[in-house]
């Protein structure tokens, strides 16, 4: 994820994106490159070799 390997129990996109405390905040993501809008996550199925991205907004100037 980011950049980073991690090890994960999380099935979907959504499920992921919960275990990591991203549950209802509003993030952006990515599976493999493609955007996937947050109506889609949790029928996003995640597997080992996949590469996911998720970006939170920043505040600040």
């Amino acid at each position: 994820m980011n950049g980073e390997t991690r090890e994960t129990g999380a099935r979907t996109l959504q499920e992921l994106c919960s275990s990591l405390g991203y549950g209802e905040m509003k993030v952006a993501t990515a599976l493999n490159g493609d955007f996937v809008p947050a109506g889609r996550r949790a029928a996003t199925p995640i597997s080992q070799a996949d590469r996911v991205e998720i970006v939170a907004p920043r505040q600040g100037g």
